[in-house]
């Protein structure tokens, strides 16, 4: 799903850099604000996790690629305000030193996979675990991330699939991507949800189910809950 330098007009690259300034603004705050001391070293756990998975790419058709994220993953674990910052970083890591992604298409990048993936994935997954037993978490973790990476993937293709309407020559021909929306959003699409989506659903439940197991307080709103309670606690006991 990175997108190269060279398929997005700077206009389009420009105006989604722009649309995630305020987002990045936002998350900073709110993970200064809410996210415990403690669990700064997860998020930077969640940037490698997403780092490394991310560098499992999949050429696709179009000048692009499929692969797992992992930030559902993140978003259930630390919130999606967290996710955004850990995503973010890992992108920007790739496209600067390993030229995983454009340096231009950076702010599309991110608004793709750091900020769309995680929030759609995430509140699907509490819109699912909100009905369910707790146990199952696990089904809606997998489910959400599902759905969060194929909803990127739609909204790159899309981005792809604009460009030869907005920016051609004279004559007709693309200035950048060539590709149409009827090319680009199977092309996006279908590899996303056979292959990418199923990695991305398997591996979020996998991990849920292991740290489920394992007794610990893996899901955000169980932070905040054993971090409430310590204060009360260590009252009780005085």
């Amino acid at each position: 799903m990175h997108i190269p330098d060279g398929y997005l007009s700077p206009q389009t690259s420009g105006v989604l850099l722009a649309a995630m300034a305020p987002i990045w603004i936002r998350a900073s705050r709110k993970v200064k604000k809410t996210l415990q001391a403690r669990n700064v070293p997860l998020m930077a756990l969640g940037a490698a996790f997403t780092f490394t998975i991310m560098m499992f790419n999949v050429p696709l058709p179009g000048g692009t690629t499929g692969h797992a994220v992992g930030g559902t993953l993140v978003a259930i674990a630390l919130g999606p305000w967290a996710a955004t910052i850990a995503v973010t970083i890992a992108l920007v890591v790739q496209a600067i030193f390993f030229g995983d992604g454009g340096i231009l298409a950076i702010g599309a990048n991110c608004f793709n996979m750091a900020f769309v993936l995680p929030f759609v994935g995430y509140y699907v997954y509490k819109a699912i675990a909100s009905r369910t037993n707790p146990r199952h978490k696990w089904l809606a973790a997998g489910i959400g991330s599902y759905v969060g990476i194929n909803v990127a993937a739609l909204i790159a293709a899309i981005e792809f699939g604009i460009q030869p309407a907005l920016f051609h020559t004279a004559q007709g021909v693309p200035l950048y991507s060539p590709y149409p929306l009827s090319v680009t959003i199977p092309a996006m699409t279908i590899p996303h949800l056979l292959v990418a989506g199923v990695v991305e659903a398997v591996v979020t439940a996998g991990v849920v189910i292991y740290l489920q197991r394992s007794g610990e307080p893996f899901f955000n709103q169980e932070r905040k809950q054993i971090d409430t309670a310590k204060p009360v606690n260590a009252a009780a006991q005085s």
